[in-house]
């Protein structure tokens, strides 16, 4: 499964990258906003600033919901980077601007995503990344998690290259669900990540082998 870390904070991509198994970035207009990127061109060298520093897939969201803007937009994200991946919503107009990318080559990521069958029409679009968002699931009891294994039965089904990214990832625990179940990819909070390092039996091990080192010499 690749890890992508889903923020617009450049130390903690760079925190993640340092740990060696960040595999992408993803961001929006909102997490922007929370790091002060504000204005056009200013969003625009961010989105350089982060695929300088990953190795991966960086998904940059249109902000237009037609079918002309989103394609404009999504052609001036493109043209950044070689790692850009075009992050469109999953609405009429961006279902056809991903058939648009895809048939160009273009990498593409269809988000807010909530059900199956709009993670089937992002993938007869053909689009790179599919993006259900299991957190915001969970919070109107609805399980995200579910959602995740109805869409990996149905690319299974038909060999579907679209790759499930499961967004909305609150904590280590989602995680671990989206390796069972068998999303490709998870985007989440560097905290997502760096929980799977914890344990408190490693803690007490290694205090322990710590104590005894001191003992001996």
């Amino acid at each position: 499964m690749k890890f992508f870390i889903d923020t617009a904070n450049l130390d903690q991509i760079r925190e993640a990258q340092d740990l060696g198994v960040l595999d992408g970035v993803t961001t929006n207009p909102s997490l922007m906003a929370k790091e002060g990127i504000t204005g056009r061109d200013n969003i625009l060298q961010h989105y350089v600033d982060i695929c300088n520093i990953v190795d991966g897939d960086v998904s940059a969201e249109v902000i237009a919901t037609d079918y002309e803007g989103m394609v404009s937009e999504g052609e001036e994200l493109a043209a950044l980077h070689s790692q850009i991946v075009v992050k469109l919503p999953m609405i009429k107009d961006g279902i056809k601007a991903a058939k648009y990318f895809s048939d160009k080559g273009t990498k593409t990521n269809v988000t807010l995503v909530f059900s199956a069958g709009q993670a089937l029409l992002a993938a007869k679009a053909g689009a790179t990344y599919v993006s259900p968002f299991i957190g915001r699931l969970d919070d109107i009891s609805t399980d995200g998690l579910h959602l995740i294994g109805e869409i990996r039965h149905i690319y299974d089904n038909y060999g579907f290259e679209t790759e499930i990214l499961a967004a909305s990832v609150r904590h280590t625990m989602h995680v671990i669900d989206c390796a069972k179940i068998g999303a490709d990819v998870m985007t989440g909070p560097l905290s997502s990540i760096e929980g799977l390092l914890k344990h408190p039996l490693t803690d007490i091990g290694l205090a322990k082998f710590l104590e005894d080192y001191k003992k001996g010499n």
